[in-house]
């Protein structure tokens, strides 16, 4: 068989210390589940050599591939405003990194593998449903146009694993720009190691940002160039109600990428206290908190980086301190466009806007389908979930650009991965039925397409009377 990666391991080769060697505990009886394809050509990959009981082996974490040097990565990180000193890869191994043919690297993780040293206690393994939701919501994601991870593979491992009840054991392979965290700088500040938190400083913007290297202060420059890629991203989120549900500073990525799908769900009704995830009991990461927070993570990678910024601690903390209240600002530039472009106005109104806003909170409208109706709306038409907007919507076409429908359908999904169709596929994918999860995620890679045979897909629950409910997966 063809190797099916080639591999070129700068994190390994180049930080040695920041991450324990180890190796995937794998499984009696590896399956391939889900194999993307079209991820794979884009990375290069041959997709042939990907497919059969060897590939099932590597996905499964039963075989290592030649040129791998499996690791797990330390991090810290605040979780739920409390730090924690030592985090890392409790159940995930990077095996390496591969270069696409565009040039860029991307790392590739298994997810689900097995103990590591920073297990803290938990078997390292994971369940089918977990994998195949980050696989879902992941996927729907990038279709989406967010900046995301994305997932290359599920493969069940033929283990059992025991959670509130037995469930089948799985691995995801996860693709990534990095996995390099804010925590992973936390690490090694709240150690006071300034030297290796320069080195890792030094090859992310190597990695990442190489046109900050030769720059008057890097360093700096680095921590700007991550709050305006966070200030982007939470505000494409935003756009789409998609609500994270555990940014903790672990989960925070410098690449301005999506990572670490566990507990997020996508909002139906329209309210900014919105909260799924079943730990998040004081909505720390409600819909409506996530720039907050994103701005209080920021802080804490300038807290980090501070040694680095500047050798007089008061005109570090002085610099720092500018860059990080200038998110609040980047963050609205950022809202405002997203905004503007899902209004389809020539230019953006803050009034329209806010009124918007109040108008689908007042109604308990959805969010995704109040948006989408606007598209019609621009055309003279009706649409039920716009009957609470009749004034607002005479104020609003006299703002709307050129061929306002069509800008709108483009900016405006019809489709997400809504909450209930993503536990029915993997209610149905654990009891061994793929054929829900295959139609779901058809339906997720055109989300701005009418795909008229799936008009289900486009809709709400039904009956919305019992709160939805997400969980880790650990």
């Amino acid at each position: 068989m063809a190797q099916p990666f080639v591999f070129d391991n700068s994190y390994a080769r180049d930080l040695p210390g920041f991450y324990v060697n180890a190796v995937p505990a794998g499984g009696p009886a590896p399956e391939l589940v889900l194999f993307n394809e079209p991820l794979a050509r884009a990375l290069g990959l041959d997709p042939q050599a990907l497919r059969g009981e060897n590939a099932a082996a590597i996905f499964a974490g039963v075989d290592v591939p030649e040129g791998a040097a499996p690791l797990a990565q330390v991090y810290a990180g605040h979780q739920f405003g409390g730090f924690s000193p030592q985090l890392g890869d409790g159940r995930a191994l990077l095996l390496g990194e591969i270069i696409d043919p565009q040039g860029r690297r991307f790392d590739i993780q298994l997810k689900g593998s097995g103990r590591t040293p920073f297990a803290r206690g938990g078997d390292g393994k994971a369940a089918l449903g977990p994998m195949l939701r980050e696989y879902i919501i992941s996927e729907a994601m990038h279709a989406l146009g967010i900046p995301t991870t994305r997932s290359l593979a599920v493969a069940l491992t033929g283990e059992t694993i025991y959670r509130e009840t037995p469930l089948p054991g799985a691995v995801l392979t996860r693709v990534a720009a990095s996995h390099i965290r804010i925590g992973t700088f936390q690490f090694f500040a709240a150690r006071s190691e300034v030297e290796k938190l320069r080195q890792l400083a030094d090859y992310a913007i190597a990695r990442h940002f190489p046109e900050l290297k030769d720059g008057a202060n890097p360093y700096l420059a680095l921590l700007i160039r991550v709050r305006d890629l966070q200030a982007a991203l939470i505000a494409r989120w935003m756009g789409v109600g998609f609500i994270h549900g555990v940014m903790n500073t672990d989960n925070a990525a410098i690449s301005g990428e999506t990572i670490d799908y566990g507990p997020c769900a996508f909002m139906n009704e329209y309210d900014p206290k919105t909260v799924f995830s079943s730990i998040d009991s004081q909505g720390r990461y409600a819909f409506g908190n996530q720039p907050a927070l994103a701005g209080w993570n920021l802080a804490r990678f300038a807290e980090a980086l501070l040694p680095l910024i500047d050798a007089g601690q008061d005109r570090a903390v002085e610099l720092a301190t500018t860059a990080v209240e200038g998110f609040a600002a980047e963050f609205e530039l950022k809202w405002n466009e997203v905004v503007r472009a899902k209004l389809g106005l020539r230019q953006h109104d803050a009034a329209i806007a806010a009124d918007f806003f109040a108008l689908m909170e007042q109604a308990k409208a959805d969010y995704t389908l109040s948006f989408r109706a606007l598209a019609a709306a621009a055309e003279g038409h009706d649409h039920p979930v716009l009957a609470p907007f009749a004034g607002w919507l005479s104020r609003w076409r006299p703002l709307l650009v050129e061929d306002a429908a069509t800008v709108l359908r483009r900016v405006n999904p019809k489709f997400v991965a809504r909450n209930h169709l993503v536990e029915e596929a993997l209610a149905a994918a654990t009891a061994g039925n793929l054929a829900p999860l295959h139609t779901l995620l058809k339906v997720l890679q055109h989300p701005f397409d009418e795909q008229p045979g799936f008009a289900s897909h486009a809709e709400p629950p039904e009956d919305s009377s019992t709160p939805y409910r997400t969980f880790c997966g650990t």
